[in-house]
């Protein structure tokens, strides 16, 4: 085909276009001036640009069906020509220069070799083909007819701005999240899934120099892994710390050659190595002493190690990891260890949280927070005991949580017996004789006597064995005594006992004397878990300490209101006071600080008695007169229940030690109440609740 009459047409249409534009404006087109890429949007609707999108069209449809390989340097020359007159025919208008520019400088480009053929490959990735002579593009999916030069353009163009796009920066939170699901991951052996996440994330899980020495730790490389710490000593921000490292694989390396039976490495690296640190020489002399052991399994029980392998290596690392920033290599198991944390934050805040504290995950769902219902908390009546025909002045669970002991005006006290699946108390026993009323009760530390005091005008006091019913001693010094508290020392052997008229004793089981300290006006009596200092409550508004072995004493608290009762917790820290017209105070005994005062219960010049409650002891309850047993969360000042059932004032109450869902109160009201968890879901009465 003759290549002048196949472009013919789009000649003359070009030409009449330039002549066109020349008549139009009365001469010739100014010199022309570098052009500036434009979009298309730019021009779009300027007279001029229609004409020369669609010469444009022209003389690339003209190429396309044209064969490349026949006359190529002529093409070259008739599309140059048509450029030109181009060129002119734009400058001349003067109008849609922007799109104009942009199609010629495309073309220009073309000619000169800077773009592929057809079939080549387009800026945005995707490919373009012909399709019976017609450029055919596939930016969008959908076939371009004449005309879609620009379009294309302005695709490829588009595609370029948005891959140089950078990824978004990630900020320190995010980083250290995707390290810690990182660590997660690896501890669960995905490695090719961590390494995906941390390619895709660009971020690091460790150094390098950090995988490099964890690697030679794990297997037993242990020159290397000292060669190690030198790259990493520079990472750190106690230098000082490669000391203790390195003794600390040294001591490995040590153990491993005397498993091994090579006990001449193990005494090289003991004196050449480890002695030569100067580091723990106590550790050292102790070292030396494991090459006396006959054989491995001594090694490893003496030495209290796991033996060589895995897992004394990774114990190992987890040591070494403390020293090393985290930057560096992540603490071991740091994602595990703040979702514990955060599970433990949310059972201290949690108000009625009162079972057993489980550091293990897996009991507890991360799907969902914390949170008990007080349905679960004892704050409902189980059970009504009304044996007692006067006043309940007292009651006590044993230190077991088997038997509870309640003591009353009407002379007797009841020994119950608890059911250990259904809660459920029974009367096991009644201790009889008490002339004068039982107001106080106190269990040995084995739970197998009770001892019985009564109110100010009684002298007496009844040492009950609990097991046979039988009353091993009936102690009383004077017919003026008053003995109205009483207070077990640990050892179970001796205890002491006092009242307001200033009788302050120190007794064996049988009843006799062992000391006594003059002119001191008990309240209240508690024996500290050393087993030397007693804590009284006197008649001058203090709790003061009491040492019968070396005759000294202190004072602890000091009040400025009458104590009319006091208990300490198991670990002997802190003390609850019920303070005449104030209600319940907490003190800490160590610091001698008044810690929180409890709101909400009626407090008289009644005696009554609080107690320390729950799983760690997390809470006090408390008798008032106004009927009620208050419980408090120890941390909060205000009651998260108020029980109500009682028609009089409530004395005193006791908390089960061995089965935190169970309490007891005692009343004027003649009855002893047993309370617990709801006995069925929609369970309401009773307990009023008073979150805050």
């Amino acid at each position: 085909m003759d290549y002048n009459s196949t472009r013919k047409p789009s000649s003359e249409t070009l030409a009449s276009a330039s002549s066109s534009s020349d008549s139009d404006t009365g001469g010739a087109s100014p010199p022309p001036r570098k052009k500036h890429r434009a979009s298309a949007a730019e021009g779009a609707g300027e007279p001029g640009a229609s004409a020369v999108v669609t010469g444009l069209s022209g003389v690339v449809l003209g190429l396309a069906t044209h064969s490349p390989h026949s006359q190529a340097t002529s093409a070259i020359h008739f599309n140059r020509s048509v450029v030109n007159n181009l060129s002119t025919s734009m400058q001349a208008n003067g109008a849609g220069q922007g799109q104009e520019s942009s199609e010629l400088s495309c073309l220009n480009s073309a000619q000169n070799g800077e773009s592929s053929s057809a079939g080549g490959t387009h800026s945005n990735g995707l490919f373009s083909s012909t399709d019976n002579g017609n450029s055919v593009g596939t930016s969008n999916g959908s076939s371009t007819g004449p005309g879609s030069g620009t379009l294309a353009a302005s695709t490829a163009s588009s595609s370029e701005v948005g891959s140089l796009k950078k990824k978004k920066r990630l900020s320190q939170a995010e980083e250290d999240v995707i390290r810690l699901i990182g660590q997660h991951l690896h501890g669960l052996g995905l490695n090719q899934t961590v390494d995906l996440l941390m390619q895709e994330s660009g971020c690091r899980l460790e150094h390098p120099s950090a995988t490099k020495f964890r690697n030679h730790v794990m297997e037993g490389e242990w020159d290397k892994a000292e060669n190690d710490l030198n790259e990493l000593r520079a990472l750190m921000h106690s230098p000082n710390a490669i000391v203790r490292m390195k003794f600390l694989l040294l001591q490995q390396k040590y153990l491993e050659y005397l498993e091994d039976g090579k006990v001449l490495e193990a005494l090289q690296v003991l004196r050449g190595e480890l002695t030569p640190l100067k580091y723990n020489t106590d550790r050292i002399h102790v070292l030396s002493g494991y090459l006396m052991c006959s054989h491995a399994e001594d090694l490893r029980a003496k030495a209290e190690w796991e033996g060589k392998g895995t897992a004394s290596r990774c114990r190992l690392l987890d040591k070494l990891q403390t020293y090393l920033p985290p930057s560096v290599m992540l603490p071991p198991r740091r994602l595990q260890t703040l979702l514990r944390q955060a599970v433990e934050l949310q059972r201290d805040r949690c108000l009625y949280h009162n079972t057993k504290l489980d550091s293990n995950l897996d009991s507890v769902s991360l799907l969902l927070d914390h949170v008990c219902s007080r349905l679960q908390f004892p704050c409902y009546t189980q059970q009504i005991l009304t044996e007692h025909c006067n006043e309940v002045w007292f009651c006590k669970f044993s230190n077991d949580g088997t038997k509870l002991a309640t003591g009353s005006k009407d002379t007797t006290v009841i020994i119950w017996q608890v059911d250990p699946e259904s809660h459920q108390l029974k009367l096991l026993r009644t201790l009889e004789g008490h002339a004068y009323g039982v107001s106080y009760l106190a269990w040995s530390p084995d739970d197998t006597y009770l001892i019985a005091c009564g109110p100010d005008d009684c002298s007496e006091l009844w040492l009950w064995n609990v097991q046979t019913g039988e009353l091993r001693t009936k102690m009383s010094q004077s017919h003026e005594d008053s003995l109205t508290s009483v207070a077990w020392n640990p050892d179970g052997k001796r205890f002491v006992t006092g009242g307001q008229r200033g009788q302050f004793y120190q007794c064996d089981l049988d009843g006799n004397l062992l000391d006594s300290w003059e002119g001191v006006r008990v309240q209240c009596l508690w024996c500290l878990g050393d087993g030397r200092a007693v804590l009284a409550s006197d008649t001058h508004q203090r709790i003061r300490g009491y040492n019968f072995e070396d005759l000294t004493d202190r004072n602890i608290v000091q009040e400025d209101h009458p104590i009319m009762s006091f208990t300490v917790s198991k670990n002997g820290r802190l003390a609850l006071l019920n303070v005449a017209t104030q209600g319940v105070h907490l003190w800490d005994l160590q610091d001698r600080v008044l810690v929180r005062k409890y709101q909400g219960v009626t407090q008289g010049f009644y005696t009554i008695h609080s107690c320390f409650g729950g799983h760690n002891e997390d809470f006090i309850a408390s008798g008032s007169e106004d009927h009620k047993v208050y419980i408090w969360h120890r941390r909060g000042e205000l009651p998260i229940a108020e029980l109500t059932g009682h028609t009089r004032t409530v004395n005193c109450v006791s908390w089960n030690p061995a089965i935190p869902g169970l309490m007891a109160s005692a009343s004027d009201d003649g009855t002893v109440r047993v309370w617990g968890p709801a006995p069925f879901l929609d369970s309401q009465e009773n307990c009023s609740n008073m979150d805050s």
